[in-house]
Parts: structure tokens; C-alpha cells; sequence
């Protein structure tokens, strides 16, 4: 490629980040703050938000249902941290992609993943704003949700230690109502004397394998934000060891917890007669503690959606700084990292002033644009295992064709297999999407005439 004059818009992004990116990421993160970031991400009390369905769903064996989830998760979760390693860098599934498939695919793929983190927060502060409207009445919605969008545009403004910190408490909620709710429930369910195998054995409603591979599909929204730790890695310290690990701990200890909470769950509530299946949760907490205890329910599910906004959006940020400082978005807006803080506070602006949607936006069709755009990146990023390892890097013995090739397909076989559970309208909108994606790009390239700029990476 001939050598850009600094006028050229495609100039390189090592000598655009020298120009215009005067701050720095700050490597502050370990193993333990990278883990509660992602669990923060993932929301321990999402049980709840689905559990009614999937009770009915799978005939009373949602811990079942979770486990086969939990097998089926652990395989792309691998395949980030192998690519974690490979490329420590922001930007998750774009940059892995884009190293391995080329700039074009890169972006595509990066576009797609947009989706996820673009709409995950709207869906926390929607929650927000219904569970506290119920609560006070008096205030409508939009005044909790502005709020919320505004105490987490600070938070991430001034940068991942803050961000760190409220995660801290955040998790501290949570966690103080898993062990009121697990120690009530055993409590509950042997005062009832509720078989203990009940959970996996299902109440006969609904029988087979089949059931529980459909409830497996659903549950797999819980486990979207795993990924998120990768999008620290200009944070992490010593971010080629730290971040995979924190990738397969997150995960693996976010499915046990599901697996725990649905399993007292249905112990404290064997039945699927709810009073509104949307809103389950409410009546196992109830049975459980009572009033009180929903109580608490509310504040750690409130805390949750707090905490999973602001992971999100610290994750969405980074991702269009990557993009932007390779040049692929406009560079001046997105790839500038603020010298005072050390954080993209642009891009943050841009997600919460989109964040704004989430006041006329309804929940079915956010999470039906999220389910895609994650799909999409846990495929490319399988893919991109056999592509750096197996392909390209020939590590082809010994295990290298069980590491590289066998366990990658199996996670994007997997993955394939949760495209069949998504609804004919997600690909209307996940295809729509990407053509705008495809636009975008031959802007940028000038009708594909010139290569998709890509970030000059210094291994």
C-alpha cells in the first residue's frame, strides 16, 4: 500500500493514535476486578427474569436446562480467551475477526456485535424505570431512567476504577440476597419436605431431551456478557494471562450460580401455576421470605440492571474506539481516549445520548437485536480460532487439532444450533442492520476501491 500523506483519511492508525489520542488506557485491572466486571455484565438475578418461562418451558427442570447451557457456553468462552491471547487489545470480537478474516470481515463482525452492546443497556435501564415506577408511584419511568443514564455516563466518564468500585457494591447486593434466598429456600423446602431431585426430574408437565434443549436456547441470553472482560484488555495487567482466565472463571461461575438459584427455586416453588409467568421470580421470592424478602429482591434486581448498564456501556465504548482508531468510524469523534481520565468519553457520550431510545423502545425488540448481533460474534470468534491457530499459525500437533480445530467447530456448531431458536423478525432487523454495515463501509473504502483500514498492531 503506497505511504498516506497526513491528509489521507485512511492514514495509518498507528500515526493517527500519536496525533489524536494524547490519553491512555490505564492497566489497573487483575483477575478479580476483570471477574466481577464480567459477573456485574452478566447479572447473577437474571434467573428470575426468564425462570416462569423456562419452568414451563422444560416441565420443572431449569437447573437441567442451565447445565446443557453452561456446557454449550464454555466452548466460546474458550475460544475468546485463546484469542484474548493472541491479540490483547480493545475491541473483543472485532479485532479477533479482523486480524484473522481481514479489515472487511472485521468490521462486519464488529458491526454486528454492536448490536448486543449498543441495546443491552437500554434494556437494564427499561427495567429500571419499571421496577422503581412500581415501587414510587408518584415519579413516571423517564425520570428513573434519565437518572440512571446519567449516573452512568459519570461513572465511566471518569474512568475503570470508578466503574471498579460500584461493581464492588454492586455484586455486594446481589450477593447478600443469594445467601438469604438459598438459606430460606433449603429452609423452606425441607419444612415442605420437597424432594430434593424434584429440580431434575420436572413436575411431568412436559417430558424429553427436546424440551430441554428448548429451554437451553432461551437461558443462553444469560450468558451473553462473558465476553465483555475481553473489551478490558488495554486495562488488564499482564492482559495475556489475566483475561482468559477471567473469561472461563466469569462464565463458569456465573453458570453455577444460575444453576443454584434455579435449583432452590423450584425446590421453594415446585409448581408452574405463577402468577403472571413473566413475573415468576416474584412469587418463589414471596413463598420464600415474604414481603421483606421481595423486598430485597427488588434492590438487588434494581442494583443488577444498574451494574449491567454500566459494564455495558463501558464495553460499547471501547469497542467504537477500537473501530475508531483504526479509522473504520470517524477517528476524531471515536478514537481519542481523554487525557484526564484515560477513557473514550466521546464514544460514552454517543452511547448514552442512544441510550436515550430506551424511553419509546420495547423490550421484546431490543432483546431480539441483542440476541443477534451476540450470536454473531460467538461464530466469528470460534471461527477465528481455527483461522489464528490451525490454519495460519499450523499448530497442528499433538493436541493442537483438538485445541484448534475440533473444540473451536464444537463451540460454533453450538452456536449454530442457538440461531434456531431466534425469530424470523431478529433476522429481518440483524440482516437489516448489516446491510447498513455493508453502506458504511463502502464509504469508508470508497466503493471497496481501497483496503478497510486496520489498526498497525506492535506484537
Amino acid at each position: 500500500m503506497p505511504q498516506a500523506s497526513p491528509h489521507d483519511p485512511l492514514i495509518s492508525a498507528t500515526t493517527a493514535t500519536a496525533q489524536v489520542t494524547e490519553g491512555r488506557f490505564k492497566r489497573v485491572l487483575g483477575v478479580p476486578s476483570l471477574v466481577l466486571f464480567g459477573l456485574v455484565y452478566m447479572v447473577p438475578l437474571t434467573v428470575f427474569t426468564t425462570y416462569g418461562i423456562v419452568t414451563q418451558v422444560t416441565g420443572g427442570r431449569v437447573p437441567v436446562a442451565y447445565l446443557i447451557t453452561l456446557v454449550a457456553m464454555v466452548f466460546t468462552a474458550r475460544s475468546y480467551a485463546r484469542m484474548s491471547v493472541a491479540y490483547p487489545y480493545a475491541g473483543s470480537a472485532y479485532v479477533y475477526t479482523q486480524r484473522s478474516f481481514g479489515g472487511a470481515v472485521g468490521f462486519l463482525s464488529g458491526w454486528a456485535l454492536l448490536l448486543d452492546y449498543l441495546f443491552l443497556p437500554m434494556i437494564n435501564y427499561l427495567v429500571l424505570g419499571i421496577y422503581l415506577s412500581a415501587s414510587f408511584p408518584g415519579i413516571p419511568a423517564w425520570v428513573f431512567v434519565v437518572a440512571a443514564i446519567a449516573l452512568v455516563t459519570i461513572l465511566n466518564v471518569v474512568g475503570i476504577v470508578s466503574v471498579n468500585r460500584a461493581n464492588f457494591v454492586i455484586i455486594a447486593v446481589q450477593t447478600i440476597f443469594i445467601v438469604v434466598f438459598v438459606a430460606l429456600g433449603f429452609s423452606t423446602a425441607a419444612g415442605n419436605s420437597v424432594d430434593p431431585l424434584l429440580p431434575f426430574q420436572g413436575d411431568g408437565t412436559v417430558e424429553g431431551f427436546g424440551a430441554l434443549f428448548a429451554g437451553a436456547a432461551i437461558l443462553c441470553l444469560s450468558f451473553l456478557g462473558f465476553d465483555s472482560v475481553s473489551t478490558l484488555a488495554e486495562e488488564a495487567k499482564d492482559s495475556k494471562r489475566t483475561v482468559p482466565r477471567a473469561i472461563m472463571i466469569t462464565t463458569i461461575s456465573a453458570g453455577l450460580v444460575f444453576v443454584l438459584l434455579s435449583y432452590v427455586a423450584q425446590l421453594v416453588f415446585p409448581s408452574n401455576d405463577f402468577t403472571s409467568v413473566d413475573a415468576a421470580g416474584v412469587d418463589v421470592v414471596s413463598a420464600a421470605g415474604g414481603q421483606w424478602l421481595s423486598t430485597l429482591f427488588i434492590a438487588g434486581y434494581v442494583a443488577g440492571a444498574t451494574g449491567s448498564a454500566l459494564t455495558s456501556q463501558a464495553s460499547v465504548a471501547r469497542i467504537l474506539f477500537a473501530m475508531g482508531r483504526d479509522g473504520v468510524l470517524p477517528r476524531r469523534v471515536f478514537g481519542h481516549l481523554n487525557t484526564r481520565f484515560g477513557t473514550p468519553v466521546v464514544a460514552i457520550l454517543i452511547v448514552s445520548a442512544i441510550s436515550l431510545l430506551a424511553l419509546v423502545f420495547d423490550l421484546t425488540l431490543l432483546s431480539e437485536m441483542i440476541s443477534f448481533g451476540a450470536l454473531i460474534a460467538f461464530s466469528v470468534v470460534n471461527l477465528s480460532v481455527v483461522k489464528h491457530y490451525f490454519i495460519d499459525g499450523r499448530q497442528r500437533t499433538g493436541l493442537g487439532v483438538l485445541n484448534n480445530l475440533v473444540l473451536p467447530l464444537i463451540g460454533f456448531a453450538l452456536t449454530v444450533w442457538l440461531w434456531t431458536s431466534l425469530s424470523g423478525r431478529t433476522f429481518v432487523i440483524g440482516l437489516s442492520w448489516l446491510a447498513l454495515g455493508v453502506v458504511i463501509l463502502a464509504i469508508v473504502t470508497r466503493g471497496f476501491r481501497r483496503p478497510t483500514p486496520m489498526l498497525d498492531l506492535k506484537e
